[in-house]
């Protein structure tokens, strides 16, 4: 896939509130810190698409961009260290699961996950929220420039390992890079079979 069009549409606190279901559309979520901005920029072609910011906890609303006038892509806010009050955090865990669990056109979530480092506890509780939930998700290991390919290697298989325990296969995962479009073919590719099958639904 090319991505020839990528715009910012609408930003929203609700999923009800959302653009009408016309489009298969994917999200975007991880730990706060973990790329995700640079990660979507990186695959739309786009430098300034998705606000970029040094303060954990900047994305707060779900964010829709419309890529190639025929499908949404989702940021949405993360979860994790982002300095919030309880009360916004909780407000944004419902905002995140009410949109999760009831937008329809939603084909897959990208879940992003730092390579540097080894299996941390709300990634994987998160993760394991997503299968207790039946809800597609695909992995995406960020920031693979920053380490070595051995120690890459090693915390791959330790995530393999610990969701193994849980799954009778390990789920989709590809590593990715911001800075070198490491994966970014596999990720447009997954999304143009995914639109295909959508298409076709």
């Amino acid at each position: 896939m090319e991505i020839q069009q990528a715009e910012f549409f609408v930003s929203n606190n609700d999923y009800s509130k959302c653009p009408k279901p016309a489009f298969p559309e994917y999200a975007f979520i991880g730990r706060s810190n973990v790329g995700k901005s640079s990660l979507i920029n990186m695959l739309t072609g786009k430098k300034h698409l998705a606000k970029i910011s040094g303060t954990p906890g900047k994305t707060q609303l779900i964010n829709h961009f419309i890529i190639n006038n025929s499908w949404y892509l989702v940021d949405l806010p993360g979860y994790g260290f982002a300095r919030i009050s309880k009360s916004i955090k909780l407000k944004w865990e419902k905002m995140i699961s009410d949109y999760l669990q009831n937008r329809n056109n939603l084909v897959a979530t990208f879940i992003l996950l730092d390579s540097r480092l080894e299996p941390q506890k709300s990634d994987l509780d998160f993760i394991t929220w997503f299968g207790e939930k039946e809800l597609n998700f695909v992995l995406l290991f960020t920031k693979s420039d920053k380490i070595s390919k051995n120690q890459l290697l090693t915390n791959l298989e330790k995530y393999k390992a610990v969701l193994l325990q849980y799954w009778d296969e390990p789920p989709v995962s590809i590593v990715t890079s911001s800075k070198t479009a490491a994966g970014k073919a596999q990720v447009l590719q997954l999304i143009e079979e995914f639109n295909t099958g959508w298409k076709n639904f």
